[in-house]
């Protein structure tokens, strides 16, 4: 075949010709979009239908979207739902936030809601039947019904545990307590006896609440460990505490409980009263007073104004014994502790009386042993005191001149403590004149004690003047020896022995009175002299 039939062809060749190819195209053809699946048909309205999807949609399972093929919608469901379930479990006494329980209610309105609106007009894949759809789910409404009744009993549950772990630690807060005094412990009991009553008043029915009466068994005989002990004393405050108790738990059967602690603080009342009355503590007043006014008919009632009775009487016997004074401090005491001391019963109340009388009049009496005790201990000043207020008290009584001597002679040993050393005695005068005078122009006061204690005055003297010091040492000094003068005087008879003589303005003008010791003799005649200088003295 030659180049010209088979390379090229002219005009005249393609004319001629009954077969041509095509032009080449000047770019390729455009591309054809692929072929899609068919959208889902529209179904006809159907109510039964858009109900089922809604109702579906409401138990919280996402149903009615997965029967719509709505799968993304569906898992947004199961999110919302295990979110809920994350939230909710496990139970607890404050059950779900309310928050996150409003926020999934909202939730299932609108998957509910919108459920509705899609299954209006899309058919149901797997259920074909509206009705059938509608019952499903209808019954699974149960599902969300049957879960919250459950979630409500593991609810009631979690709040009864978390009652008795309360409990539990009010119990142990009790037991934690008895181990220490009860003024430390009385904080963790009163908190421990306020859980009881709380229990007790907000959940009455209740498993913890239910045992509140058999814990407080324990409490009471916790609380009152020590009357268990033999203390007393220290039982009196835990008891009194123990009788307020039912106020706390007014709901609260209590049983023999409301009086447990009475005789048992009776007794510790009157045992720890009686302790400290023998020992001469003040609390024992309060406390009989207490038994008294609370337990009147009691058997430990009856035995209080006997003891107090018996702590006169044993205190009487110590104004004879080797300390009267603190005898006679103890019954003035006692006596105005009687008087504090009331009872409910007017019989109680006059014995009571009666002794306070007694022990007043015994320590009145008791003074006299006092101020003899004083002087021969050589205390002259208390013993001055004494004598001097006891016959002030005593103006008739047997040993009032007794007493008055020894306040004298007491009074003479504060200066000249010799005196001191024998008691004085009734005695009276004596076989030896002894002149007292007074060249002084103070009144003064004479005092004398030995064989015969006595005391007069003396008036000043009217042309008398004190003595200088000098004059005093000059020698050749006599006082009371100018014929001239008027001395006031004063002559008393004393017996053989030791006199001594103190001699005081009445004024008191000078800071330390005058003394002389003057040792008498038959056969003579004594003459003493006071005068005054910067002190006053005395010569014979």
């Amino acid at each position: 075949m030659s180049e010209d039939q088979y390379g090229r062809h002219d005009d005249t060749s393609r004319h001629d010709s009954d077969f041509h190819v095509p032009p080449m195209p000047a770019a390729p053809p455009p591309a054809f979009p692929a072929p899609s699946a068919p959208p889902v048909p529209l179904a006809p309205a159907d109510g039964v239908r858009a109900v089922a999807a809604a109702v579906l949609n409401l138990s919280g399972l996402g149903l009615g979207y997965a029967l719509l093929r709505r799968w993304a919608l569906a898992a947004l469901c199961w999110l919302a739902t295990a979110l809920l379930l994350f939230v909710a479990l496990p139970a607890d006494p404050d059950g779900v936030p309310a928050p996150a329980l409003a926020l999934y209610v909202v939730f299932l309105v609108a998957a509910a809601a919108h459920g509705a609106r899609v299954g209006l007009r899309t058919p149901l894949a797997g259920l074909r039947q509206a009705p059938l759809a509608l019952g499903l789910g209808l019954l699974l409404l149960v599902a969300p019904a049957g879960g919250v009744v459950l979630y409500d009993d593991a609810r009631d549950e979690a709040t009864q545990q978390m009652l008795l772990d309360r409990l539990d630690k009010a119990d142990q807060l009790v037991q934690a307590a008895g181990e220490q005094p009860f003024l430390t412990a009385q904080a963790d009991f009163r908190t421990a006896l306020k859980t009881y009553a709380d229990l007790r008043a907000d959940h009455p029915g209740s498993r913890a609440a239910e045992r509140v009466p058999a814990r407080m068994k324990t409490f009471y005989t916790t609380v009152g460990a020590t009357y268990e002990q033999g203390d007393y004393c220290q039982a009196v405050e835990p008891l009194t505490y123990l009788r307020t108790v039912p106020k706390s738990l007014p709901d609260t059967d209590l049983g023999d409980l409301k009086s447990w602690p009475d005789d048992r603080l009776a007794t510790s009342l009157y045992e720890c009263a009686a302790t400290a009355l023998t020992a001469g503590e003040a609390t024992w007043a309060a406390q009989f007073g207490e038994l008294l006014t609370s337990f009147p008919e009691s058997e430990q009632a009856a035995k209080a104004e006997p003891a107090v009775a018996a702590a006169v009487v044993r205190t009487e016997r110590d104004l004879r014994g080797a300390e009267p004074c603190a005898a006679v401090e103890r019954l003035r005491t006692l006596s105005t502790q009687i008087d504090g001391v009331r009872a409910d019963q007017a019989e109680v109340d006059a014995a009571l009386d009666k002794d306070s009388l007694r022990a007043t009049g015994s320590a009145d009496a008791g003074t006299y042993t006092c101020g003899v005790d004083q002087y021969r201990d050589g205390d002259f000043d208390a013993a001055q005191t004494t004598m001097t207020d006891y016959a002030s008290a005593h103006k008739t009584a047997k040993n009032t001149a007794l007493a008055k001597k020894i306040a004298i002679a007491a009074e003479i040993a504060q200066t000249v403590p010799a005196a001191g050393k024998t008691l004085p005695t009734a005695r009276k005068g004596g076989s030896i004149s002894v002149t007292v005078q007074n060249d002084s122009p103070d009144e003064i006061t004479v005092l004398y004690t030995g064989p015969v204690t006595g005391s007069f005055t003396l008036k000043g003297c009217a042309s008398c003047k004190a003595y200088s010091m000098v004059r005093t040492i000059t020698p050749g000094f006599e006082p009371c020896s100018d014929s001239g003068k008027n001395y006031p005087q004063r002559t008393i008879s004393l017996p053989v022995g030791t006199t001594y003589f103190l001699h005081k303005p009445m004024n008191d003008s000078l800071d330390t009175p005058a003394s002389d010791t003057a040792k008498l003799e038959s056969g003579y005649l004594y003459t003493e002299c006071a005068y005054t200088t910067q002190s006053l003295g005395t010569t014979y």
